[in-house]
């Protein structure tokens, strides 16, 4: 239910241009009106299944580009789409790209303003690290998605516990299981949506984004204005971030923080953007992300003309507590301007914050609005929030709310 709530957009945009053969984890469901054919790979992350998937593929069509938009596959569909003799960024870049201590070092090689940010095998490495830095820091996964494992430390005393937190995840990592202790940037989080063709990068879009009260860094709402001036400042950072990676083709998703007005680099997704971002842009300019990431792999020039000049808003609706969910219903009208509202949970169902859980066991849904300007959208996004209604019976240790955790 959520790949189909944030990716279905994507798989009707691609399925309308082109025929798409799809290499799943899962038996299609939702999928099956907009593919031609599929493979079942349990574990796509395992390259000697994904590339024999590729190779049936290949056998009964004559393909012409392979791409992903999930986090985890990046690398392994890198060296399939070479395997294939297909368009493809280096599959080393993309590995670049997932493990956060290389990309530190490339851009630190070639002058991307970054943040101070040392690898950790222990949490007593950490406590060194971290004093040498200087509070507050960052401790995260060199190679995770979503937030998830993130985590602020403000005082020494937190190192321990936020380890483990950031350890636990990081040991699902496949290009790297170590966790990164770093400086922590304080200023507003913004991500910029870029595309790269045979090596040139136009940014079509900035991100502004609303995230969680330390210590964790939950997303909680995401804005795209066609108009917003912050792109002229934040685009040469982000030229510069994928030209030091080596990445030459297809869509990114360059996240960044503005200290003191000047952009510090925190990672490089090198696929489209999740929470819907890539819809948000959409609304915002007319530019179809998912059709451009495809166009590129199939080595097309794409289409970056705007069609429209408005503005756009994801509010990503979490519970203040873990528990049980009681009740869920939207109470309000459905205003021309609320584009979608959707839930992936249900009454009954258990909500798990961190540090016990992470966005994918704590968010109930989401809404989109729309506007002539990001503060218009944002604006309406509220009043809809308030026709929201839903309550959730707090676990009885008080667990989840992160409150407590580094006490």
């Amino acid at each position: 239910m959520e790949a189909e709530a944030y990716r279905r957009y994507c798989l009707e945009s691609v399925s309308a241009a082109y025929d798409v053969v799809l290499i799943t984890s899962d038996e299609p469901s939702w999928e099956v009106p907009f593919i031609r054919d599929c493979v079942v790979v349990p574990d796509p992350t395992d390259q000697a299944a994904l590339s024999a998937a590729g190779r049936t593929l290949a056998d009964r069509y004559e393909l012409a580009g392979v791409f992903t938009w999930t986090e985890w596959y990046l690398v392994p569909v890198a060296r399939l789409a070479r395997q294939l003799g297909l368009p493809t960024t280096a599959p080393e870049v993309m590995q670049a790209c997932r493990n956060k201590a290389t990309a530190r070092s490339l851009f630190a090689r070639h002058g991307v303003p970054s943040t101070a940010s040392v690898s950790v095998r222990t949490r007593q490495e950490a406590q060194v690290v971290a004093e040498r830095i200087g509070y507050p820091v960052v401790l995260k996964p060199a190679a995770h998605a979503a937030s998830m494992g993130v985590i602020r430390v403000d005082r020494p005393e937190q190192v321990a516990a936020a380890y483990d937190f950031a350890a636990r995840a990081a040991g699902l990592g496949t290009e790297s299981t170590s966790v990164l202790v770093e400086e922590y940037l304080d200023g507003p989080e913004v991500s910029v949506e870029c595309v790269t063709y045979r090596g040139e990068t136009t940014v079509v879009a900035v991100t502004r984004k609303t995230v969680s009260a330390p210590p964790f860094f939950e997303e909680l709402a995401h804005s795209v204005d066609a108009s917003d001036p912050l792109i002229d400042v934040v685009a040469p950072a982000a030229r510069a971030t994928l030209c030091a990676l080596g990445i030459t083709d297809g869509v990114s998703h360059v996240e960044m923080r503005l200290v003191h007005g000047r952009p510090r680099l925190i990672e490089v997704n090198g696929r489209i953007a999740g929470d819907l971002i890539g819809y948000l842009v959409r609304l915002a300019t007319g530019i179809d992300l998912p059709r451009v990431a495809a166009d590129i792999a199939c080595d097309r020039t794409p289409d970056l003309t705007p069609t429209q000049r408005s503005a756009a808003a994801i509010h990503l609706i979490y519970p203040e507590t873990s528990g049980t969910l009681t009740a869920l219903r939207f109470d309000g009208p459905r205003q021309p301007w609320l584009e979608q509202i959707s839930f992936q949970r249900s009454v009954g169902d258990r909500l798990l914050l961190p540090p016990e859980g992470d966005m994918f066991s704590a968010r109930i849904g989401f809404l989109i609005t729309t506007g002539a300007c990001a503060e218009d959208a944002r604006h309406r996004g509220q009043e809809a929030l308030r026709a929201l209604t839903f309550h959730v019976a707090p676990d009885q240790n008080g667990q989840g709310t992160g409150a407590d955790f580094l006490a």
